[in-house]
């Protein structure tokens, strides 16, 4: 199913569209219409209900409008309450990101796959996956857009409110959890340098690069395309429910991808995974110590931003909180103004702003150049 939605300049049905939402007291009767009846509804109608829920999650986040949010959730509940604050947050952030990077967001679309529905008489629950893909624009340049997806795995609670179903729990990996708290002096300083870039030319990579590109996109998981089967390469086993599988995905990228990296004894995979293969700190430190990675820059969002342009696809990024790397990241390309793209896994990232997601005031970046002999 293909959830899209986007701004008013899209021309021929977008004027329906924006009037189907002028009131946000009339959801409730797109996509969850009242019934006499008190028995549960089938799942076909449950996948309709969760359809047009990411719609119009979507179309709060893409106008700015927290309205919408508050018809969506069982805010008598304290799951459903967290489950709507999270959600504001969310929003608010987004809307702080854009400004600091002088972008707008001109789409969102969801593509939603539900893997399982169980439902009783109090609640049903959806166990699903989301692929979300957005688009921006830079402000001063309003006809390049951009694509970045991300793609997240729920587990959601909905529960009859009268003649209608809300949330009352919601449970995901977020992407933007440690960057909800956005808040830096200096955006307007960084929006001016960011807007002054240019693209950059990665016609000329080598064929190991090109190979880790190639093979970062292919296996992105949840983030990545219907095409594609939103799947793990099935050689290797999926960490993201025993510490997380970022690591292990930039491993990958680096022997299977890149020409090759061969393995070693601190640095292996096979009957089961070294802490170099699968640990984010680990992966990081070996990769340095080895010589396999040099450090390009080392510090706060400000202090490195200068830097980021000198990666390129096939290089990596390294996440610190609070002393420890908690997340890798590989360099998949640049925007339009030439910003660094990178996929992940969890949660799984395809050709995503470095930094969105990673934005909180304790997060410290390493920027590493991978030597693949090129």
């Amino acid at each position: 199913m293909f959830l899209i939605v986007y701004r008013k300049q899209i021309i021929g049905w977008s004027i329906g569209f924006i009037a189907l939402f002028s009131i946000a007291a009339a959801w409730t009767h797109l996509w969850w219409p009242p019934s006499a009846s008190t028995s549960l509804p089938p799942d076909s109608e449950i996948v309709s209900m969760v359809d047009d829920l990411f719609r119009l999650r979507n179309h709060a986040i893409l106008e700015a409008k927290p309205e919408i949010l508050e018809t969506l959730y069982d805010r008598s509940t304290r799951h459903g309450k967290w489950s709507f604050e999270h959600q504001y947050k969310k929003l608010r952030y987004l809307q702080n990101w854009t400004e600091k990077q002088g972008t707008r967001l001109t789409a969102i679309r969801s593509l939603v796959r539900i893997r399982r529905i169980d439902a009783n008489d109090r609640r049903i629950r959806v166990t699903l996956l989301a692929s979300t893909e957005y688009r921006y624009v830079y402000i001063d340049e309003p006809d390049k857009e951009n694509l970045m997806r991300i793609g997240t795995y729920h587990s959601l609670d909905l529960v009859r409110c009268g003649e209608h179903w809300q949330i009352s729990r919601e449970w995901f990996t977020d992407p933007f959890a440690d960057a909800l708290s956005l808040n830096n002096p200096l955006v307007l300083e960084e929006r001016k340098f960011i807007l002054s870039q240019k693209p950059k030319d990665f016609s000329n990579l080598s064929s190991r690069r090109r190979n880790a590109l190639n093979y970062a996109d292919t296996y992105c998981g949840a983030a990545a395309n219907d095409e594609q089967g939103f799947k793990y390469n099935s050689k290797y086993r999926n960490y993201n429910y025993s510490g997380g599988d970022c690591a292990n995905f930039a491993s990958q990228v680096l022997h299977e991808g890149g020409g090759g990296l061969r393995k070693t004894y601190a640095w292996n995979y096979g009957k089961g995974a070294s802490k170099a293969w699968v640990n984010a700190h680990a992966f990081n430190r070996y990769m340095l110590q080895s010589g396999r990675g040099t450090r390009i820059a080392y510090g706060t969002y400000s202090q490195v931003l200068p830097y980021s342009y000198r990666l390129e696809p096939g290089d990596y990024i390294a996440y610190e909180k609070k002393g420890k790397v908690t997340h890798i990241s590989v360099v998949t390309g640049a925007d339009s103004k030439g910003y660094t793209l990178m996929n992940s896994h969890n949660a799984d990232r395809y050709r995503v702003p470095w930094d969105l997601g990673y934005s909180d005031r304790g997060i410290r970046f390493w920027l590493v150049k991978v030597n693949y002999g090129d």
